[in-house]
């Protein structure tokens, strides 16, 4: 099974990766002030996502099987391992984000000349790929304040306890099927208990306030190097929610138990 956890904790990895660098897509858009066709690119991502997603699912769900048969097996070691990669695949989201916001830029104005996706992937060429060398930079971190353009500490929070319950989702409802073994199939499914949880929160409070960060940064030249800042701190709040993720599996798993014998 050790092979099957490498697998998953890089599928994993990818998933996470992938959507902590969306907000390298909104700043290179705010950038060049074509928010536009910046968000149109994001389709690129949540494809990216879904696909290792529907690879890293049934995977992951096979673990919870396994147990079934071996009572030794260590399931719930196994899922904080995938956590852990999620929480990973954050970081090294946050790493490269500089160096995504230069690659994105790039491709946005390349999306503007040709028009289309499929257009946009014929016209690249080997010289350059081999330029996208150039667009390489170092993370640069320094924040000494949690306020920029008017960001509340609260909203920071409620992002940790977003990306928590997105992150957990999943996984506890799987460890919930192995604490339920009658009732496995319908605990399996039962991952929107939790995310419908996220989901209400994300579009209430995170996605509103995020929109007007980056309007007011599209209205404000001098705002546009804050707005940098402002995603890094977002960013590190996503990997703050997958680190309060760990303790919310086995919670979250038992209230899903809980509503599933309800049902």
């Amino acid at each position: 099974m050790l092979n099957s956890l490498i697998v998953v904790c890089l599928l994993t990895m990818i998933i996470h990766t992938a959507e902590t660098l969306s907000y390298s897509v909104r700043y290179a858009g705010v950038k060049l002030n074509k928010i536009a066709i910046a968000l149109s690119l994001t389709g690129i991502i949540v494809l990216v996502s879904r696909t290792a997603n529907m690879i890293q699912a049934p995977l992951t769900a096979k673990f919870v099987d396994y147990s079934k048969i071996h009572s030794d097996f260590p399931l719930l070691n196994y899922l904080r391992i995938i956590l852990l990669a999620s929480s990973l695949g954050t970081l090294i989201a946050i790493a490269i984000f500089p160096t995504f916001v230069g690659l994105f830029g790039r491709i946005i104005s390349k999306l503007e000349i040709e028009g289309s996706i499929p257009k946009l992937l014929t016209s690249v060429t080997i010289g350059q790929l081999k330029n996208t060398r150039k667009y390489i930079r170092k993370p640069k971190v320094n924040l000494y304040n949690f306020r920029y353009l008017g960001i509340p500490k609260r909203f920071i929070v409620m992002n940790v306890f977003v990306t928590a319950f997105y992150t957990v989702g999943v996984i506890s409802s799987l460890y919930a099927a192995h604490l339920m073994p009658q009732y496995s199939t319908t605990a399996s499914q039962a991952s929107g208990l939790i995310n419908g949880m996220a989901t209400i929160l994300l579009t209430i409070f995170i996605d509103p306030q995020l929109g007007l960060i980056t309007h007011k940064a599209t209205e404000n030249v001098e705002y546009r190097d804050q707005l940098g800042k402002i995603y890094v701190v977002l960013m590190g709040s996503r990997f703050l929610g997958t680190i309060f993720a760990q303790l919310l599996i086995v919670p979250a798993a038992q209230l899903i138990s809980m509503l599933v014998k309800l049902i």
